[in-house]
């Protein structure tokens, strides 16, 4: 933890003062005397706010760094599962590399914490995950990293995967991800009840991936519902993507919607471009917890995407049909906030006693920053600076 008095900045957007950290901790806000011997930055007027957090992407599968990826295959889910689990050592993807490089892009980036989901396979074994974690090691105090044990390539279909799943969660997992009952396994029963039986067993969060859309994503919601009451889950299961909720049916949406507030069901959007996605206003104005993530980043999936939480703003405005400057902000909230109370972050934000975690964006205005296309000209993680107009103290391996 480290020392650091911040001068000239804009809290929030609000006026202008400093900000004075203590053992990465903020103690203070406003007008503060100069601090002999300790570190001074001059933000240069700049707004801070929270740490963004990447609440949904995938350390393990980008390009990032690497030769250029050809990709010329069909886009279609299990095509793209398959080709990648099939090809990635092949390809030269070693997972401890290529989350670091994606990891360090994300904090250069104002980035403070990432829940990642990592592929378990019979193919792969646990070895994606190890790479992963020695990725988190290395990058302790400069990124914080959560990780979601993933079963890609589905559950049911492949046996030797629960086992999987179970020894990743009881070396070092976090959270147990899950992938379309249907789509996927086309068993949902069976899927889901593994599920909830290991989530259980663990102690730990679920996160699922849900891209089953309208009346199918809908049956599989209404399945997750009544697991989440028998099993007394309410408030640690989560649905990622949950392209059903975007369905034309904005009535049955909305059902949907109610229960998941009611049962306190995380959404986790990406609002990705090409899919029907849920209305962030709709889900905010439930008052579901509803964080944000870009995904899987230039991979073999696709050549799209950024390590950026700002630039994941813009899309998921633009998705949402975002003009007004309050709804600019709760873009901005969406991938700050919103990850936090997804993962459940104590002592996040900026307010005194919260850990100094924080970056530094360009603009006039909170609204201003989120469009406007611009390094951020200091990211702080525990009261260090860790990273200046884009480049992280950490050299990209």
């Amino acid at each position: 933890m480290h020392d650091l008095h911040l001068k000239n900045v804009r809290p929030l957007g609000e006026a202008n003062c400093d900000i004075l950290i203590r053992d990465g901790v903020i103690v203070e806000i406003g007008k503060v005397a100069d601090q002999p011997g300790m570190p001074t930055e001059d933000g240069g007027n700049a707004i801070v706010w929270p740490g963004l957090i990447d609440a949904h992407t995938h350390l393990d599968k980008t390009t990032w760094g690497m030769g250029w990826h050809e990709n010329n295959r069909e886009a279609v889910l299990r095509s793209r599962i398959d080709f990648e689990r099939e090809n990635r050592i092949a390809l030269g993807m070693d997972p401890h590399i290529q989350s670091m490089r994606h990891a360090i892009g994300l904090a250069a980036n104002g980035a403070s914490h990432i829940r990642s989901h990592v592929d378990i396979d019979t193919t792969h074994g646990l070895s994606l995950v190890e790479g992963v974690e020695r990725t988190r090691e290395a990058l302790k105090g400069i990124i914080d990293i959560e990780l979601v044990a993933f079963p890609q390539s589905g559950v049911m279909g492949r046996p030797g995967t629960v086992e999987l799943l179970d020894a990743a969660l009881a070396n070092g997992c976090e959270v147990l991800g899950g992938i379309d009952p249907c789509g996927i396994d086309r068993d949902p029963k069976g899927q889901l009840d593994v599920l909830f039986d290991l989530a259980v067993k663990h102690g730990v969060d679920v996160d699922i991936h849900l891209h089953e859309v309208g009346d199918l994503g809908a049956f599989t919601m209404e399945l997750i519902f009544e697991r989440v009451r028998a099993n007394g889950m309410q408030g640690r299961f989560g649905i990622s993507h949950a392209f059903a909720l975007g369905m034309s049916d904005t009535v049955r949406a909305g059902k949907l919607i109610d229960e998941i507030a009611e049962l306190d069901i995380a959404i986790l959007t990406t609002g990705a471009p090409s899919a029907t996605v849920p209305s962030v206003k709709r889900l905010r104005e439930a008052g579901v917890r509803t964080g944000a993530g870009c995904d899987g980043i230039r991979d073999t999936w696709g050549p799209w995407g950024q390590p950026d939480m700002m630039d994941r703003a813009r899309i998921i405005g633009m998705k949402n049909a975002v003009r007004s400057d309050i709804d600019l902000r709760h873009m901005l909230e969406l991938v700050s906030q919103g990850g936090a109370d997804v993962m459940r972050l104590e002592n996040y934000g900026v307010k005194v006693g919260a850990k100094a975690d924080f970056t530094l964006l360009v603009g006039e205005t909170v609204a201003h920053s989120v469009v406007e296309i611009a390094p951020r000209p200091m990211v702080v993680k525990g009261g260090r600076v860790i990273a200046r107009n884009g480049t992280c103290i950490v050299d990209m391996p």
